[in-house]
């Protein structure tokens, strides 16, 4: 699984890897999983993905129930494991003889422990992420799919309020337009993370959840496959949000957000605006960003009036004008000053619900721009600039901490600390404080 870890980026996927990001990389890398029809489910089965077995090894999270030890112990409890969610699937109203034959076979998918503790030793920069979600094969099928299902699209912006670009948009970034959304059996993924590993609670309520949804006959179980973490569909629904938001659009008794295209495109609409979508309002902008710009701004709890934002210098890339002055947004800087600026408004904090990473958040207002006609980014990215390594970031943790800078625990994961305390540190030396964590900041965090 790749995942954007330049500074102001937390990895792209919901609930450890639940977004469909997982299976769309590892398909760009190996070739598309088969997909008949809408939604490309595969048969079921209860067998562990067997390509690759589990390592064996501990945990890199060093967390008690991750190593190897606790792992082979937990799995030898599997099965009573499983049983005893019996009383709480019963209060949910799933029958007996449903649970018995939905659980019946179920076995431990090992390979998922090495899945939720992963800590990739490279990774992508935002700009080849860009580059591998927005491009033109994508963007081609993506208005084949907003012709295909004109009438699906019509009535949900209609009963919704949600921009039918941003749906598109998820769905080609989440799973391909359905072409990758992961082969595993939901089940058997949800119970091996219930029952084994350091997330077991939030996993029994995605197993249970799973269970009710068979349970209610919304979805067959040959067609409830998605990834490691469980999420599922093309626009890659874990169980819970399934159930929060999965609508029948239809009138035909099912929630199907698999091979429904009315279903899935509604239920993906309702999600975004029960969380809190703003009908006829834009993403963000990209935004040219002026010479001498105190970067410790660009923070997303420093919201402003776009009028604000212009009076410190902030414009438009394209030199048009900005169509609501009032509105609030907080300034993006993904590559620091050397790279585009963004200011991001509501809407785009309310992709970020979706799946709580900028990167994605981005990656989705700007594939919807282009599926509408728009340009390209107008600003280059500073594309001679390297993603540091796993080891290269722990070592500017470190470095940080030594310096007194950073008071975290360093994991070579950055988050908002790390950028805090970068940006304190090139604050330090009269540098740009934008938190770009280049090798020429680490360079200079070694002293040389």
């Amino acid at each position: 699984m790749l995942i954007v870890a330049a500074a102001p980026f937390p990895p792209a996927v919901r609930a450890e890897g639940a977004s469909g990001l997982s299976n769309l990389f590892g398909g760009i890398f190996s070739g598309p999983n088969p997909a008949p029809g809408l939604g490309g489910a595969q048969p079921n089965s209860a067998q562990p993905n067997s390509a690759q077995p589990w390592s064996g090894e501990d945990g890199a999270s060093g967390h008690p129930l991750m190593t190897a030890a606790a792992i082979r112990q937990a799995a030898a409890n599997f099965d009573n494991c499983v049983g005893a969610m019996w009383p709480d699937a019963a209060r949910r109203h799933i029958t007996q003889e449903n649970f018995q034959r939905f659980t019946a076979g179920l076995v431990p998918d090992l390979r998922i422990m090495d899945l939720l503790d992963s800590q990739p030793e490279f990774t992508k920069s935002i700009w080849d992420y860009l580059d591998i979600l927005v491009n033109d094969n994508r963007l081609a099928r993506g208005r084949e799919i907003l012709a295909k299902y004109k009438a699906q699209f019509d009535a949900t912006e209609k009963a919704y309020g949600v921009d039918r670009t941003v749906i598109a948009s998820i769905w080609g970034v989440e799973s391909n337009y359905s072409t990758q959304m992961g082969d595993r059996s939901v089940l058997q993924s949800t119970a091996t993370l219930a029952c084994i590993g350091r997330r077991q609670a939030y996993f029994k309520d995605e197993f249970l959840s799973a269970l009710e949804i068979l349970n209610r006959g919304d979805l067959r179980p040959e067609q409830l496959r998605g990834s490691w973490a469980g999420a599922f569909g093309p626009t890659q629904f874990m169980p819970t949000a399934f159930k929060r938001y999965a609508v029948d659009a239809n009138g035909d008794g099912r929630r199907d957000v698999v091979d429904d295209p009315a279903d899935l495109i509604a239920s993906t609409a309702n999600n975004l605006k029960k969380d809190g979508w703003q009908p006829g309002q834009t993403w963000g902008y990209e935004v040219a960003v002026p010479q001498g710009f105190n970067y410790m701004l660009a923070d997303r709890a420093k919201a402003m009036t776009i009028a604000q934002w212009e009076h410190l210098g902030i414009a438009r890339a394209n030199r048009q004008p900005f169509p609501h002055p009032t509105e609030k947004a907080y300034l993006l800087a993904p590559a620091g000053a050397q790279g585009p600026g963004f200011l991001m408004l509501q809407n785009f904090r309310v992709i970020m619900k979706y799946n709580p990473a900028e990167a994605y958040a981005l990656a989705i207002g700007h594939f919807a721009d282009r599926l509408r006609g728009g340009p390209p980014l107008v600003q280059a990215w500073p594309r001679q600039e390297r993603e540091l390594s796993r080891t290269e970031r722990l070592e500017l943790q470190q470095l940080l901490a030594q310096r007194g800078f950073y008071r975290g625990t360093p994991d070579g994961q950055f988050g908002g600390q790390t950028r805090e305390a970068l940006r304190n540190f090139q604050a330090s030396i009269g540098a740009p404080a934008d938190g770009f964590a280049s090798s020429d900041m680490l360079e200079r965090l070694r002293g040389r």
